[in-house]
């Protein structure tokens, strides 16, 4: 107490200090020390309050406590009295169990005079009923079955009340009411019936159906007061529960599923469409029923049934369990393409279970998948399985007919511009196209896949294209004559290398979502211009062995003493490029250049193989005017086939060289040489030494003098010019030999 004390007093010295702190506050002390007395006199008043409460509670509590005494006082008095009062009236409850026998007995009575009018009847109502049923009079039927039954569980319960271990009366009641349990199972056998038929019940005679419906619902009630009655008195009449309304759902669950079954019509042996056929009736009488259930069948039945919904689930269920059978047997390619279609896109479209008729009933993105995912994937796997077979077989096939036709006495057909085509390209990409439009019908992933297994199949396919167009090509060298149309079925396998090119980017827009390239596409691009490029060559190869005897009579003495060799020469490669006009571009472009190159590629060889060596002036200038001349002569021509920019400096390379034979003087050599290198700088020392040989009046001196200057002064090319002389090989001696046993043997030839 001490201690609170001076804590008290020291709060307060405390308070006044922070009160006092300033001298002007000394005139409010007073008015300090009023507000202080009012705080304390308000802290006492509450203070007060809080005890009188306290001691008001307690006084309260004790006053309850003692009248609660005297309460339990009272009950134990009670209970002793009540005690007492049952040991006396034992006896007297043992002397009225006569009196309860009577009642008991007195109550079967009772029951037996009330039902007697309807136990003396029971053949009779039984009779009835039996025929009401035959009727179809399935209502009136149930109530007199209700009759029977009741009469016949009321004798039963009064007789299990009175003595349940009294077999023998039961089993006389069970006797005589024996046909009541067939009139039930005979009226059963009716309901199950209608319901069976209840699709087309409910369109002819929907009354019929809802009596069915008010049949199974009295009974649904009657089975819950049996059971009701049976957790009471633990007794319940033979033959319940029936339970028919859970039966009624197994008769409709077995109906949908008999006539989801029962859409099978043919088999694959009588038709190859059969599983078409059956996926679309199915498709039909499903749609057609739930339409029926919404708007017929509904309204016949309780609406706490949620009818629709309960046959929705029926018959999706129903077509899972069925369409899993199908996936199971052994399905060929197109069976399995129109079994997923069907089973993830049709299924759920407006065509079936999304119709606008059933929208407003049910949420077609709440049913579960037809097939399990692991299902669809194997059957997706399959199918590209026997795809991959299917189209290499196709691919082979198609290749082999196109082989054919190459052996053909008649041209090939030429599209719209004139072009020569085989129909290869059409009936592959027909193939493609068919078998991408059923993917896309499938899945956009899958789509993707079969894209990507028909281009992997294209690569293999070109690589074989190509190895027939070599073969085609070296059966043509063992029979030149052979076959007729060679140069135009090589245009053809050329111009059909473009159309693949341009289909494969077609359906690469159509199909694939992704516009990034891939090594697939990349190694059939690749193929596509080998193939093309080598059937340029092979065509070109063809145009110089035809040249190839007026190749070799350049820059020899018969050419220099008036040849016609040029002239042949143009006139070959123009009426071959007549022909060559129907390859399409760039390709004909490209081996335009090409002919251009090689034809004055073999023009400076037949210089390097030094065949002539002019004599004197005369000779050289003759020479040089017939170079330039026919310089002019291959420019003209390749101009008129748009050989490209390059002709003017490929056709110069001949007017140059014969600068070099023209000049006069020969002091002035070194400088003509210097500018045909600073013209043509690949040229190299083997060619300079086989220039002036042919030349004839250049000195050993002077040809080591260009040379070695030359060589100080080495002029490098540009890679972008593409060279002329860098495949030209200067022949050693021995080569010029042979060059020349080969020229004496094509003069023999002649």
């Amino acid at each position: 107490m001490e201690e609170t004390s001076r804590e008290a007093v020291a709060t307060a010295v405390q308070r006044v200090a922070g009160m006092l702190q300033r001298s002007d506050q000394l005139d409010k002390v007073e008015q300090y020390r009023r507000r202080e007395a009012r705080k304390k006199a308000s802290v006492e008043a509450r203070l007060k309050a809080a005890i009188q409460s306290q001691l008001d509670g307690v006084r309260t509590g004790l006053t309850q406590l003692h009248s609660a005494l005297l309460d339990v006082k009272d009950i134990q008095g009670s209970l002793a009295d009540v005690s007492k009062d049952w040991r006396q009236s034992i006896n007297t409850i043992e002397n009225l169990k006569d009196v309860k026998d009577a009642v008991v007995q007195h109550s079967q009575l009772a029951s037996a005079v009330e039902n007697l009018k309807n136990i003396f009847s029971v053949p009779e109502i039984v009779a009835d009923t039996q025929q009401l049923i035959e009727q179809g009079e399935l209502l009136q039927a149930h109530r007199k079955l209700m009759e029977l039954e009741c009469s016949r569980d009321d004798l039963m319960y009064e007789q299990y009340r009175m003595d349940s271990k009294n077999t023998s009366d039961m089993n006389l009641i069970s006797i005589y009411f024996e046909d009541v349990q067939g009139l039930s199972d005979e009226l059963a056998k009716q309901l199950w019936m209608v319901l069976q038929r209840s699709m087309v019940t409910v369109r002819r005679d929907p009354t019929m159906l809802v009596s069915v419906v008010r049949i199974i619902e009295r009974e649904v009630k009657i089975d819950r007061r049996m059971v009701d009655r049976k957790k009471q008195s633990g007794f319940i009449p033979p033959g319940r529960p029936k339970r028919w309304k859970d039966k009624m759902f197994e008769v409709l669950e077995g109906t949908v599923s008999t006539r989801i079954e029962g859409t099978q019509s043919v088999t694959r042996e009588a038709d190859k469409m059969w599983l078409v056929r059956l996926l679309e009736i199915t498709r039909k009488y499903v749609l057609d029923d739930l339409i029926v259930v919404k708007n017929l069948m509904v309204q016949c039945f309780p609406q706490h049934y949620d009818t629709f919904n309960r046959f929705f689930g029926l018959y999706h269920n129903a077509v899972s369990s069925r369409v899993k059978e199908l996936a199971a047997e052994d399905l060929e390619a197109n069976e399995i393409v129109s079994m997923l279609t069907w089973v993830l896109n049709t299924y759920k479209s407006v065509e079936m279970m999304g119709h606008p008729d059933l929208a407003s009933e049910c949420d077609i993105n709440a049913l579960e998948a037809l097939l399990p995912q692991d299902v669809v994937d194997d059957l997706l796997s399959k199918y590209v399985k026997t795809f991959t077979s299917n189209i290499t077989g196709w691919l082979r096939k198609a290749l082999e007919t196109d082989k054919k036709d190459w052996q053909k006495e008649t041209e090939p057909e030429a599209d719209q511009d004139g072009y020569y085509q085989t129909t290869l390209p059409a009936i592959v990409f027909q193939m493609f196209e068919q078998n991408l439009q059923v993917a896309a019908q499938i899945d956009g992933d899958f789509k993707e896949q079969v894209l990507k297994l028909c281009l992997k199949q294209m690569n293999t396919f070109l690589i074989r294209y190509r190895e027939e167009a070599v073969t085609y090509k070296e059966e043509h060298l063992r029979d030149r004559q052979l076959p007729q149309c060679y140069v135009q079925y090589m245009i053809a396998i050329i111009n059909n290398c473009q159309t693949f090119k341009e289909s494969i980017n077609s359906l690469k827009r159509k199909y694939s979502q992704s516009s990034e390239p891939t090594d697939s596409d990349a190694a059939i691009e690749r193929t596509l211009s080998e193939v093309a490029k080598e059937g340029c060559q092979f065509l070109l190869d063809e145009v110089f062995l035809d040249l190839e005897h007026h190749l070799y009579e350049l820059m020899t003495r018969k050419w220099l003493t008036g040849s016609h060799a040029v002239d042949t020469i143009c006139v070959t490669v123009e009426d071959y490029f007549n022909d060559f006009n129907k390859i399409k571009k760039p390709f004909n472009q490209e081996m335009t250049s090409e002919a251009l190159r090689r034809v004055v590629v073999e023009y400076i060889k037949a210089v390097m193989q030094k065949r002539i060596t002019f004599k004197n002036a005369d000779e050289r200038r003759e020479g040089a005017d017939r170079m330039i001349k026919e310089a002019d002569q291959f420019k003209f021509l390749f101009r008129k086939l748009a050989a490209g920019e390059d002709t003017d400096r490929l056709c110069g390379a001949i007017a140059a060289i014969a600068e070099v034979f023209k000049l006069t003087d020969p002091t002035l050599l070194f400088l003509e040489v210097t500018t045909l290198v600073s013209k043509y700088p690949d040229i190299r020392e083997e060619h300079i030494q086989a220039l002036l040989a042919v030349r004839g009046d250049a000195s050993r001196e002077m040809r080591q003098m260009i040379i070695g200057t030359l060589s100080e002064n080495k002029v490098t090319y540009s890679a972008v010019t593409q060279p002329i002389f860098k495949d030209i090989a200067v022949p050693t001696i021995t080569n010029t030999m042979t060059s020349m046993t080969s020229m004496a043997t094509a003069k023999l030839l002649k």
